[in-house]
C-alpha cells in the first residue's frame, strides 16, 4: 500500500446489482458479492471528468496490488498511473483483466483482498468499475455484448452512487450514460443482434438492490 501526499484514497460503494441479462450469460453471477473498492487519484490536479467513454483504452488506469499475489501477471504500477508517488508497487498487467476474472473465480479469492484502483479521469474510472464487475461475476464470455452490458450497468450504477464524491454534474452523468448506451449498441450490432440499450439508459440508483432474485446482504 502506498503512503503518499500526492494521491488520495476514497472508498467507493460497489453493491451488487440485479442480473439484467439473460440467464446463461454468466456461469457464476455474483460468485463474490461486491461491496466497495478503494480508489486513488492524484492530488496535484482536479479529477478529469471530460474524458469520453468511447471504447478506447483507459489511459492512466490500473489495479494495484496491496497484498502478495503469485498467480496473476504483474507490471510496475507507475508505468500506468502517474503523479501518484508510486515507486516499486506492482499492478495487474492491463492485458490480464480476463486472466484475473478467471483466476480470482477459480481460486475463490475476493478481488478486494488483493487490489485497489488507480484512475485519474472519468473514462479510466468507468472502465475500472466495469472490470471490477467482471471480477465479481464470472462468465464464459460466449455472449460478449450481453456480458459487457451487465458490467456496463454495474459501472453506471456505481458511478451514480459516487456522483457526489466525484463532483460529477447531472449533465456529465447523463453524457456518460448516452456514450455507454451507444457503445453497447455497437457491440450488439457487431453480433448482428438488436441492442437492448434501454437497459443501460434506464439504469438508476435502486435502494433495494437485488442479486439474481435474492436480496443482497
Amino acid at each position: 500500500m502506498i503512503i503518499s501526499r500526492t494521491s488520495r484514497a476514497t472508498t467507493l460503494q460497489t453493491p451488487p446489482i440485479a442480473l439484467r441479462v439473460p440467464l446463461g450469460v454468466f456461469d457464476a453471477f455474483g460468485w463474490c458479492a461486491s461491496e466497495s473498492v478503494e480508489w486513488r487519484c492524484r492530488t496535484d490536479r482536479p479529477f478529469d471528468a471530460t474524458t469520453p467513454i468511447d471504447g478506447s483504452d483507459p489511459a492512466r488506469m490500473v489495479f494495484v496490488f496491496h497484498a502478495q499475489c503469485t498467480f496473476l501477471p504483474k507490471e510496475l504500477a507507475r508505468m500506468h498511473a502517474f503523479g501518484m508517488g508510486l515507486a516499486e508497487e506492482l499492478a495487474l498487467a492491463p492485458y490480464a483483466i480476463d486472466d484475473a476474472t478467471d483466476e480470482l473465480f477459480a481460486r475463490k479469492v475476493a478481488p478486494g483482498s488483493l487490489l485497489w484502483l488507480a484512475a485519474d479521469n472519468l473514462n479510466a474510472l468507468f472502465w475500472g468499475l466495469h472490470d471490477w464487475a467482471h471480477f465479481h461475476n464470472h462468465g464464459p464470455f460466449e455472449q460478449r455484448a450481453w456480458t459487457e452490458l451487465q458490467c456496463d450497468a454495474a459501472a453506471l450504477h456505481w458511478l451514480s452512487l459516487a456522483q457526489g464524491a466525484l463532483g460529477l454534474s447531472d449533465a456529465s452523468l447523463s453524457r456518460v450514460r448516452g456514450e455507454v448506451a451507444r457503445l453497447s449498441a455497437s457491440r450488439f450490432a457487431e453480433e448482428g443482434a438488436n441492442a437492448p440499450h434501454d437497459l443501460v439508459l434506464r439504469l438508476r440508483t435502486d435502494p433495494s438492490i437485488r442479486v439474481g432474485g435474492q436480496a443482497a446482504t
